[in-house]
């Protein structure tokens, strides 16, 4: 039986870089979940529809599943595709919604924020072509969640989702499929599996942490039982509510466990990290870190090598706060590159358009056009296949890299939690100042350019302005200051510090050393100690 049920206008349901995110108890509060998929279903519509639906296995996912299959009915959906569980990883289900040509799909996550009765939870729709929803969909949900009045749901017992296979609720269709096997055929597609076999069996070691997330089982079927790793190569395997009360959030600070290990005396040849959605990737080589814009551009200097890539890249594109790095490898290869907004969406109209292969974040975030969205896996695969093929470790070819391309020396600083009236004060000064900028000295450097980010869109001519401030300096050096979209509480500053230096010398030193100076600029700049008491970042990437 359908019942209508009503409701009313929730404050505060809009989405952000990457879906509604907010804190569990917050989804969890009467009619907070189904007035913002009601809303969701409202814009896009649902009569005779295919949607994919799967989340990270975050607390709440199994419950939120049910609610969502069963309005799903109600609204006249004809077919759901869902993750044995409920789950499924952000670039697995991306490619399912490609893959299976449907009309888009629902993913349950907060990515890498934490998880738990008490934490964070998020729902977000991905498009048909597998990517997320762009700002004028979602600004129509956001719309629709503050006029809404009923939801639809279907009265029914709960589907199955622990058992493969075809299922009914009411006149709808649920298939409820393997979470990781179509996304593990695409890999094979794409990389050398062979030659990473022959690696790994002539010894090469690798630690792959999953964080008590969503890509455990990816990690074991495709590391330890496609690639040969040996059984416990992956560790924190199994994805739990709560991630095992860890941040699954692949970073220095919080992937600290696989940082030891790594950095320690008996480190394996490789290193990786995925976070709570699987989304992201951090890199490390034995005794060294990779950050992720070196990464992005140590992976578009090298993709030929990998099957998927042979043929050449169509362009790069990276988020502008992410380092210049790739944008020196794309000169080099004489290919298009461009810079976009934070958010994966805006690199989907590049990709669909074919204009660009590749596409990176500093925020730890790297993908292809295989999919429509970040995908860790995939970065971590493309990393073997490099390693198998150049036979040189992971220092060695960050040190070639850098003695061909020079070094951008680069890192971001997290302030959490900030008073949101003190950040919106702190930023609105700094706009009100940076006409004058230019010319100015900061720390011995001098600012050549000051602006607020705004990016028109190459292939549909859609703007988008107030992405971030930029303090551009004389010698190459760069201060990017941004409030970040993806947290659940208070704002989050985010300061992005780069250093450029051409060499061949002054490329060993440390990322926070070399950007002294840059650092001192930027709380100069911002007066951040005095709008926000901060003196000191709460991450360091």
């Amino acid at each position: 039986m359908i019942t209508t049920v009503s409701t009313a206008p929730i404050a505060g349901q809009k989405p952000g870089t990457s879906g509604l995110r907010k804190k569990t108890p917050v989804f969890m509060g009467p009619h907070y979940l189904e007035n913002f998929v009601q809303s969701i279903f409202d814009v896009v519509g649902t009569a005779g529809k295919t949607f994919v639906l799967g989340g990270d296995g975050r607390y709440f996912n199994d419950r939120a599943a049910q609610v969502i299959l069963r309005m799903a009915a109600a609204n006249g959906a004809a077919r759901v595709i869902v993750g044995q569980g409920a789950i499924l990883s952000t670039p697995a289900a991306s490619h399912l919604i490609r893959l299976n040509k449907t009309d888009g799909g629902i993913i349950m996550s907060a990515s890498h924020n934490p998880g738990g009765p008490t934490e964070d939870f998020g729902v977000k729709f991905n498009m048909p072509n597998g990517g997320p929803a762009p700002e004028g969909v979602t600004e129509a949900m956001f719309r629709r969640t503050t006029e809404i009045t009923t939801y639809k749901i279907l009265e029914a017992q709960d589907v199955d989702l622990g058992t493969i296979g075809r299922h009914h609720l009411g006149a709808m269709i649920v298939d409820v499929v393997d979470p990781v096997s179509d996304y593990a055929a695409l890999m094979e597609t794409l990389f050398d599996f062979p030659a990473i076999r022959a690696m790994f069996a002539a010894g090469f070691r690798m630690r792959m942490d999953s964080m008590c997330a969503v890509t455990g089982p990816y990690a074991v079927e495709i590391f330890e039982n496609r690639l040969g790793a040996v059984a416990g190569t992956v560790t924190h395997a199994t994805p739990l509510p709560d991630f095992g009360g860890m941040h699954p959030d692949p970073n220095p600070t919080w992937a600290h466990e696989l940082m030891a290990e790594m950095m320690g005396d008996a480190a394996p040849d490789f290193g990786a990290a995925s976070d709570g959605d699987g989304d992201r990737n951090m890199v490390v080589g034995r005794g060294i870190y990779v950050s992720p814009s070196d990464s992005l551009a140590v992976l578009a200097a090298n993709a030929h090598l990998a099957p998927g890539y042979a043929q050449g890249l169509a362009g790069i594109a990276r988020s502008m706060p992410t380092s210049a790095a790739v944008d020196r490898v794309a000169d080099a290869l004489g290919i298009a590159r461009f810079e976009t907004p934070t958010g994966w969406k805006f690199f989907g109209n590049l990709l669909d358009a074919g204009r660009v292969t590749l596409c990176g974040e500093e925020s730890f975030g790297t993908g292809s056009d295989h999919v429509r969205e970040k995908d860790g896996l995939w970065a971590v695969i493309l990393w073997l296949n490099i390693l198998a093929v150049r036979k040189q470790t992971v220092a060695e070819i960050l040190q070639d890299h850098w003695a061909r391309y020079g070094r951008n020396y680069y890192s971001r600083h997290d302030f959490e939690a900030i008073a949101t009236d003190k950040a919106d004060a702190m930023m609105a000064a700094l706009r009100g100042k940076l006409a004058s900028l230019p010319g100015q000295m900061a720390q011995g450097m001098r600012i050549s350019a000051a602006d607020d980010f705004a990016y028109t869109d190459p292939v549909d001519g859609s703007v988008s302005t107030g992405q971030g401030v930029r303090i551009l300096f004389e010698d190459g050096s760069r201060i990017v200051l941004r409030l970040s979209g993806t947290g659940t509480e208070g704002a989050t500053l985010r300061l992005y510090l780069e250093r450029y230096v051409a060499g061949p010398g002054d490329l060993d030193h440390d990322p926070q050393e070399a950007l002294a100076p840059v650092i001192r600029a930027a709380h100069d700049l911002a007066a951040i100690a005095g709008f926000t008491g901060r003196t000191a970042p709460d991450v360091i990437t």
